[in-house]
């Protein structure tokens, strides 16, 4: 569970990075869109983490509420 969170963060700040520098690159306007976009990059990242987070609580939550059925019973 850790790593795929780290992984969310980590995906949202790269992406938001790359496509931040590829802009200023091509633009000329260097470091504006690479500021700009690692932020919303991260902001994304972090709103990714929270999202599976709480997909991952609501999982365990369900799995935990339903009942064992290993004793064989049917």
């Amino acid at each position: 569970m850790a790593f795929r969170l780290s992984t969310e963060l980590v995906a949202g700040l790269v992406v938001g990075g790359v496509v931040g520098w590829l802009l200023d690159d091509w633009l000329g306007t260097k470091p504006w869109f690479l500021l700009i976009f690692f932020f919303l990059g991260a902001a994304a990242g972090i709103m990714n983490v929270f999202r599976t987070a709480q997909l991952m609580s609501a999982a365990a939550i369900k799995d935990q509420n339903e009942p064992d059925n290993s004793s064989g019973d049917k």
